[in-house]
C-alpha cells in the first residue's frame, strides 16, 4: 500500500457523517474499486461508473479549450479590435475564462451540492453522473447567461429531473438538456436576441459601450507590466456588427442571408456566435471519436441520427416553401450544435435506446424530428434539444417492441 493510500485511510471520517460522504467520493475517484464483480458473471473487471464518466469530460477538452478562447474572439469582433482568430490571443484567452470560469464554477457548486446533500441522507456513496452533466452545461449555455438563471436551471435539471425519479441512472431525461430548457422555456427573452451570444456588450447594437469589470482590470496590471496589449475600457461596438447566430439568420434569408455573414470555414471551425461548446465541429468529432472507440458512445445513434436529418434535409429542399426550406442539406451540419447534440447528448446511455436495432430507430427519430423543429418551428430555429427529450420519453417504449419482436420471432421457432 502507498503512503498517500496509507495516510488517506488514516483520515477516513466516521461513516454515516456528511464529511465521511465527501471523503468517499474523493477516494473513488482517486482510485479504482480494490474487487471485482461478485456472483456469477462473466465480466471481472475493476472499471467503474467514475472511470466511464471520466473518459466522456476529457472528450469535451477540446470544445472547453476552443469555446473558451471563442468567447474573446466574439467580443473583440463586436468591438472591431483584433479582428484575425489569432490576433491578442492572451486577451481573448483571458476575457472567455473570465466568462467560462463562473458559468462552470456556479454549475458545479449548486449541482455537486445537490447530489452530496442526497447521498448523505441516503447514506450511500456520491453518485458519478454529474461529472459528465457538470461538464456539459457550460457547454450548451450562452456565454453571458446571468448566473442566477443558470442556478436554477441546474437545480431543476438535478431535483426534478434526477433525484425525484432515484438518483443517477433512473432519470428519463438528459440532466444537461434538462438544465437548458429549463433556461429556455422559463426565461425566453433572456436567451433571445443577439446580445446573449456574444459576451461583454450593454447591447449589440452600434456605440454600444463594453461592460469590463475587475477581473480584465486585473489582467491590465499584468499585461501592462508585460508590455502586451490591454483591455480598451472605451472601446465601443462598430458599425455593421451583429451577433446574430447562422440559424437566426437562416430563418430571416436562408443560405444567402448566413453567407453573406459568416463563411463556410468559419462556421465549420467554430469562429462564430453561438453555445459555449458547440461551434467548432472538427473538435466535436475528435470528441466522437474517442466515445466512439473506448466503447461509451453508440455509433449506431450518431449514424442513424445523421441518416435522420440527411433523409429530412432531402424532404425540406424538394417542398422548398421558405428560404430555410431551401438550404442545401449538407449545409445544416454547418450550422448549430447537431454534431454536438449527436455525440454528447442523443448517445447517453442512460436516457437512450439499448437495444442495437431501437439505437437506430432512436437516432434516425432524433435527427429527423429535430429538423422538423429546426426548420418549421419560428420560434426556436434550432431542434436537437426538443428532439432528444422527446425520444428520450419514448426510449423504453422502442426498446420494448424490439424486444416483443425477438420474443415472438423466437417462439415461433420453439
Amino acid at each position: 500500500m502507498s503512503k498517500l493510500l496509507e495516510f488517506i485511510k488514516k483520515i477516513e471520517p466516521k461513516k454515516g457523517s456528511l464529511a465521511h460522504t465527501l471523503y468517499d467520493g474523493f477516494f473513488t475517484f482517486l482510485y479504482t474499486p480494490d474487487e471485482v464483480t461478485h456472483g456469477g458473471t462473466h465480466i471481472k473487471d475493476g472499471m467503474d461508473l467514475k472511470r466511464t464518466m471520466v473518459i466522456v469530460v476529457l472528450s469535451l477538452q477540446l470544445c472547453y479549450l476552443l469555446g473558451t478562447y471563442n468567447i474573446g474572439h466574439q467580443h473583440f469582433l463586436a468591438i472591431g479590435e483584433h479582428t484575425a482568430f489569432l490576433e491578442g490571443f492572451h486577451l481573448k484567452l483571458f476575457y472567455g475564462l473570465g466568462k467560462l470560469l463562473p458559468i462552470w464554477i456556479v454549475t458545479h457548486v449548486v449541482g455537486l451540492g445537490i447530489e452530496f446533500y442526497y447521498a448523505w441522507k441516503k447514506g450511500h456513496g456520491i453518485e458519478e453522473g454529474f461529472l459528465v452533466s457538470g461538464a456539459l452545461i457550460p457547454l450548451i449555455m450562452p456565454p453571458d447567461l446571468p448566473l442566477w438563471i443558470l442556478a436554477l436551471s441546474v437545480a431543476f435539471a438535478v431535483w426534478i429531473g434526477k433525484e425525484a425519479f432515484g438518483g443517477t441512472g433512473m432519470n428519463i431525461w438528459n440532466i444537461a438538456l434538462l438544465s437548458r430548457v429549463f433556461v429556455f422555456f422559463a426565461y425566453p427573452t433572456t436567451i433571445s436576441g443577439d446580445e446573449v451570444w456574444v459576451a461583454g456588450l450593454e447591447r449589440a447594437s452600434s456605440g454600444a459601450a463594453v461592460d469590463y469589470g475587475w477581473w480584465h482590470h486585473l489582467c491590465n496590471v499584468f499585461f501592462d507590466w508585460a508590455g502586451w496589449s490591454t483591455f480598451n475600457g472605451a472601446a465601443q461596438v462598430i458599425d455593421g456588427f451583429t451577433g446574430a447566430t447562422p440559424l437566426s439568420l437562416a430563418f430571416q434569408g436562408g443560405w444567402e442571408q448566413v453567407t453573406s455573414v459568416y463563411s463556410e470555414t468559419a462556421m465549420w471551425w467554430g469562429s462564430i456566435p453561438g453555445s459555449i461548446g458547440e461551434t467548432s465541429k472538427p473538435l466535436i468529432i475528435v470528441g466522437a471519436l474517442m466515445l466512439i472507440v473506448s466503447g461509451i458512445g453508440s455509433w449506431r445513434i450518431m449514424l442513424g441520427m445523421f441518416l435522420g436529418a440527411v433523409v429530412m434535409g432531402w424532404l425540406l429542399n424538394a417542398w422548398g416553401a421558405t428560404p430555410f426550406m431551401e438550404v442545401p442539406w449538407q449545409y445544416h451540419f454547418y450550422m448549430g450544435s447537431f454534431f454536438f447534440a449527436m455525440a454528447f447528448m442523443a448517445t447517453d446511455p442512460v436516457t437512450a435506446a439499448s437495444t442495437d436495432q431501437g439505437k437506430w430507430i432512436y437516432g434516425f427519430l432524433i435527427g429527423f424530428i429535430g429538423l422538423i423543429i429546426r426548420v418549421l418551428n419560428p420560434a426556436y430555429p434550432e431542434g436537437w434539444m426538443l428532439a432528444i427529450l422527446l425520444l428520450n420519453t419514448f426510449a423504453p417504449l422502442i426498446d420494448h417492441y424490439i424486444l416483443q419482436a425477438n420474443i415472438s420471432k423466437r417462439l415461433k421457432r420453439a
